[in-house]
């Protein structure tokens, strides 16, 4: 996962950072995060699947998640 080790290493230079991923990759997501020695490392989880919704709908799920991504980037 890409988006874990580039949360890791923005962090790692002080820059607050987080990983937004779809529920069906949450495991994933802990595992690398204890694996890169950042385990319990904040993340938001969006419902899975997104692949199949319009931007449209994206948007209406995403804008749901505006507080809490903010939240974890002002930490």
């Amino acid at each position: 996962m890409c988006s874990v080790h580039d949360t890791v290493e923005f962090e790692k230079r002080g820059v607050p950072s987080t990983t937004v991923i779809t529920e069906a990759f949450r495991t994933a997501a802990d595992f690398q995060f204890k694996g890169k020695g950042m385990e319990g490392h904040p993340y938001v989880k969006l419902p899975h699947p997104v692949s199949n919704l319009s931007a449209d709908e994206m948007k209406s799920v995403t804008l749901g998640f505006v507080d809490e991504v903010a939240g974890q980037l002002k930490n």
